[in-house]
């Protein structure tokens, strides 16, 4: 479920590092390619309302194993695009079944035993968390090696695989588990995740720190982007891309967070997560003059946030633990709102406050996440 994950997140993104060689292809501009690609995260926000909810309906092994079918044949199809409006519509519709990755985590949380719920999760969460990362790298050397349709079609190639896979590895659910969204239609499962926000305080307040520490996980990486491409940086695009390889934190993160979850609960791992980010994002802002300690800094930063999440999402899953995909879903829409909030935050906060203002500004953000957490109380 984990590698499934991978791949499945990673479709989102092994274009970005390749925009000029689409755009030469096409004979577009980079501007009209990059809101092109902007349609993959779009996709992927319907998909987290759309189909995630599926999975407690339908045996999970159909579902996602058509979800991965359905992501090769658009991934193929988007290899033979001659235009950018017809590549538009097709990342939208690949960034929609990209959303498999939160799928597999609440199929996940539902089958694992409850005093290893969390432990679980952080496993398959290891496994988005290395999709994010994997999907730039291998796209854009796969892109220098085989050119950017080649890449598209391995990436297509391998979601074809994995839906095979599904159908023989993902195990039906215990019995009277999964079975409480049979009564209730798929119309209605969707019109309810509102509903869900409203009812449930656990799931409101898991969904604001949320989407308060995504938000200042998207400032700072699009942010740090904007500032490292200008005077006196002016980092290649491959440079700056190679910061990324501190969210290789966030995998390891994520499993020992899911472990200590399990031993200790939840609100001391969120807790301690977001002490180590928001000291990492004030640092932040006054480190960029050395590599290194930028380096360090993003390292806990990323490592923080990630535990934070596997702990924070554990809470979620175990509301009701025979259809967890609702409370998933809900929770996901929220939080991904805050991360696109602070992408287009970042970049506009670097650019015009500069780059102490912006750290401040997530690090504060991070702090009003700890706050809801500390006045929430214990978890159940």
């Amino acid at each position: 479920m984990a590698f499934a994950a991978a791949l499945g997140t990673s479709t989102l993104y092994p274009l970005q590092p390749a925009i000029a060689a689409v755009a030469d292809s096409l004979s577009a501009q980079l501007t009209t390619v990059g809101l092109a690609l902007a349609c993959g995260p779009a996709g992927y926000l319907v998909g987290l309302g759309l189909l995630v909810p599926l999975v407690d309906r339908f045996p999970p092994a159909r579902v996602l194993a058509a979800q991965f079918g359905v992501l090769a044949a658009v991934l193929a199809a988007s290899a033979t695009a001659a235009g950018v409006v017809v590549l538009g519509v097709l990342i939208a519709l690949a960034g929609t079944c990209s959303a498999v990755g939160a799928g597999l985590s609440s199929v996940a949380g539902r089958l694992a035993p409850a005093h290893r719920r969390a432990t679980v999760l952080g496993v398959v969460t290891a496994g988005i968390s290395a999709g994010i990362l994997a999907g730039r790298i291998a796209g854009g050397w796969l892109t220098e090696e085989i050119g950017w349709r080649a890449t598209l079609l391995v990436f297509a190639a391998a979601c074809a695989l994995v839906a095979a896979g599904c159908l023989l590895l993902v195990p039906p659910a215990p019995d009277g588990i999964g079975r409480s969204g049979i009564g209730r239609g798929y119309g209605a499962t969707l019109r309810s995740l509102p509903g869900l926000l409203v009812r449930h305080a656990v799931l409101r307040v898991a969904a604001v720190r949320g989407a308060l520490w995504f938000f200042a996980f998207c400032t700072v990486w699009s942010g740090l982007a904007v500032v490292l491409s200008q005077p006196p940086y002016s980092y290649s695009a491959e440079r700056i891309g190679l910061y990324a390889l501190a969210g290789l934190s966030g995998i390891a993160a994520t499993q020992v967070a899911g472990a200590w979850t399990d031993r200790v609960g939840a609100r001391r791992v969120v807790l301690a997560g977001l002490l180590v980010a928001g000291v990492a994002a004030l640092a932040l802002g006054w480190s960029l003059t050395s590599t290194a300690a930028t380096l360090g800094c993003l390292l806990l930063f990323d490592a923080g946030l990630f535990a934070a999440q596997v702990a924070n999402q554990s809470t979620v899953l175990a509301i009701d633990p025979a259809a967890p995909a609702r409370f998933n879903s809900a929770y996901m829409l929220v939080y991904f709102v805050g991360g696109s909030l602070g992408t287009a935050f970042g970049a506009a906060a670097a650019d015009r406050l500069g780059w102490p203002a912006t750290a401040t500004i997530a690090a504060a953000a991070i702090a009003a996440a700890a706050c809801c957490t500390r006045r929430e109380g214990a978890y159940r």
